[in-house]
This record gives C-alpha cells, structure tokens and sequence, in this order.
C-alpha cells in the first residue's frame, strides 16, 4: 500500500497549481493523500518570475494577481513597410477578457497559505534524485533538507521538474529576455495599456526582437527585451539591450532599477510526452504546456491540472491532457518554420496580425480557444507565400536533437541604481 496517493514534484506553477487544487478538509475515497516535494533553498530554485494570461471573469489565483489590463498595443519597427499602422502603433481592447500579471513569490505566499490549512496536502522539502516507475505505483528517491537519503512510495507521481533534454525536432527557437522593474522619476508608462509587442528595437540577423512594457502605475514598470532567435545573449548584451530599450525607445529619463528578471523557452515542435511511465507523469512546461509560438504557460497549467484534479477525485487514471490541440500544435510547427527560415519577417506578421483581427479573438486563437473557422480566418490575415512554402516545407524535414542552453543569469541591479 503507497505511502501517499500524489506525489508532487516541484514547486513552481504547476506543482503548486496541481496541490492547490487537490487541497480539502474532507476524508474519504475520494480525497488523495498527497505529498508536494519543494527543493530546499538553492541552485535547485528559480529565481522569482513574472507569468501572464489572460483570461475573462474571475480566477482561482486572482489574489495573487498584480495588475490587469484590458487594453494591448503592438509597435511597428521603424523600417515597417508602406501601409503598416504609425510609430505609435495599433492598441487593441481585449474585453470582456483581461491580461493579468501574476509574480511567481505572490502566487506561492497564497497556494502555500491555502496549503497549511489543507488536512490531505504536505509539503517536504526535499532534492529528488529519481522516479522509479511501477505498475501499481513509483518510488521517489531524494534527499531532504538534512541530507538524508529517503525513498517515498506514492501511487501516482506527478512530476514538474524542467525536462534535462528536449525530444528530436524540426524546429527550435529560443524566447529569451530579460526585464527591469524600474521607477522613474517622471510619469512616463499609461498604467492601462500593455506594450505587448514594441518593435522599435534593433531587429537581430535570424529571428526577431521586442520591447514588453506592463505597466503598473506611472512611474512603475515590469520593462523587458525579448528575442526570438537560436542562441542567447551574453549577460552584458541583454544589460545593453534593456538599457538601449528603456533610454533610446522609452526615453525614461531618470530612473531607479528595483529587480530584473531573465528567462529563456524553448519554442519547439517537439512532442513532450506527458507520460514517463505507468505511474509517473509529466506536469507544466515539462508535460508540454508552453505554447509553441508564444511562450505562454500559465493558462495552459491551469487547464492541465484542473483535468488532473478531476481525474483523481472521480477515481479515473489521471493522464494529464494535451495542453494543446493537434490542430494550435500544427499551426506553431508552419509559424516556427517561417520564422526559423527567414520566410516570413516577424515584426510585420505580427504587426499585420494585431491590425486586422480583434484584439479578442487573436488572443483567444493564441491560447488555443478559436473554432476551425476562426483559425482559418486569421490564418488568411497572414503572409500567404511564405506559410504556406513553410507547410509544405515540414514533411521533408528530418527530426533532429538540440541542444537548449541555459539560462543566463545577468549580474543583478543593486536596488538603489540610478540613471
């Protein structure tokens, strides 16, 4: 007989996400015993994160939410061609929906407040070395905050952890980025609009860049560079690319650095299996709930875990489902390769996406929530030429292995930097 009914592996969204919505008061057959694994403080530990979503109507973390928005601009780069929407951009109101910013150090005080009043959640924490798959349940190897070696018996083991290797692929960019949070002297940000996509940065010679600004009051900002490209940048290049952002583009003037953040994603078509075996599964972006053309993860968790949850209390094997339909999956595996190829020029896709769809509806298609009919619409609001070489272009690529590289860690802003 298992020691645990769940074992959780991982602390980060989905992890917490998965115990949270296993949390009760009650007893009975149908209410899990459940174990959340957490690595001790560490290298094991990611540093604090900002995720976003959007979503419409209230939520079940909406008290770790920082900001909301109901309206997103998207800026054209200076040499945008003849026709493409002014420097000041195309903004788009995205009701009845709501672009939300959650900090990952928010949404962990609140799951792990929840938690402690939970009767059938505990929290170890522990470093966990392997996951040994069984037909009637796994053991979990680790050693915990002592250092001492114990091996865990659980029925059915859920594992977060980001994955060692990605499966072969055909395509593999990079979303890398790094952000400040800055307070400036002046009001300079609109505290009701996001820059979602700012392409007034310098463009790299493969793939595309951005600025991403959410605004949190007038002085107050989440400013951030991202790229889409094959390798990432050194920690000095992402310091100049932020510094170039916030003072050449922005023109923030005086400004004070509280925090940064740096991140990198793999934009794949590669399959990640959810299974790793009879018992042990794969959760988050380690169980493919990134969003292969975007990069967005949260909402997909949500959907993933909830399915999750559900499955274990009405008693059913508890195969997490595809975060994503085979039909969003087709559609990022031909964008990828427009990208990845240099057919198609990202800035103005994007550009010309945001101009002639409703800001609704793109933002629905982007999570995967549009019908055949929708997507094939927006789909003929994209460059024809190039998607559709791309399409035809993907059976006759070979699968291949790559190599992610990790993430850089820029030195740190002291807090009381100005400029």
């Amino acid at each position: 007989m298992p020691q645990w009914d769940v074992a959780v592996v991982g602390a980060g969204a989905a992890g917490l996400s998965l115990a949270h919505r296993l949390a009760g008061h009650a007893t009975g057959p149908r209410t899990p015993s459940v174990l959340l694994i957490d690595a001790p403080p560490g290298p094991l530990r990611p540093p604090p994160r900002t995720w976003c979503h959007w979503a419409a109507g209230p939520g079940r973390f909406d008290a770790a939410v920082s900001a909301h928005w109901r309206r997103v601009r998207v800026r054209p780069h200076a040499d945008a061609p003849a026709g493409a929407p002014a420097e000041d951009g195309v903004v788009r109101d995205i009701a009845p929906l709501r672009y939300r910013m959650i900090r990952s150090d928010d949404f962990e005080r609140l799951v792990l407040r929840d938690l402690a009043r939970s009767t059938n959640v505990h929290r170890l924490r522990g470093t966990v070395d392997t996951v040994r798959d069984g037909p009637d349940g796994a053991q979990v190897c680790l050693r915990d905050a002592d250092g001492a070696a114990r091996v865990l018996d659980a029925r059915w083991v859920f594992d977060s952890r980001p994955p060692t290797g990605l499966p072969t692929a055909r395509t593999l960019l990079l979303q890398h980025f790094h952000g400040w949070f800055v307070h400036t002297a002046r009001p300079v940000f609109d505290p009701t609009t996001v820059e979602l996509m700012d392409f007034r940065t310098p463009q790299p010679a493969h793939g595309l860049s951005f600025g991403y600004v959410l605004p949190l009051t007038p002085h107050e900002a989440l400013v951030e560079y991202t790229e889409f490209s094959a390798r990432p940048l050194t920690p000095s290049a992402y310091e100049a690319a932020v510094r170039h952002y916030a003072d050449d583009v922005l023109r923030l003037g005086e400004r004070r650095v509280s925090a940064t953040e740096t991140g990198v994603i793999p934009m794949t078509d590669a399959p990640l299996p959810r299974r790793a075996g009879q018992s042990v599964f794969r959760i988050g972006a380690a169980g493919g709930a990134t969003r292969p053309a975007t990069g967005y993860t949260f909402a997909a968790i949500q959907r993933q875990t909830r399915a999750v949850a559900r499955a274990l209390r009405e008693g059913r094997r508890p195969v997490p489902p595809a975060a994503h339909s085979a039909r969003s999956r087709a559609m990022d595996a031909v964008l990828l390769r427009a990208l990845d190829s240099g057919r198609a020029d990202g800035p103005e896709l994007f550009t010309r996406l945001f101009t002639r769809v409703s800001g609704a509806r793109l933002l629905r298609f982007l999570d995967g929530d549009t019908r055949l009919h929708e997507d094939l619409a927006i789909g003929l609001r994209t460059p024809a030429g190039p998607m559709l070489r791309s399409a035809l272009d993907l059976p006759r690529l070979r699968r291949r292995p790559f190599d992610v590289p990790a993430t850089p860690h820029p030195s740190p802003h002291p807090p009381t930097e100005t400029a």
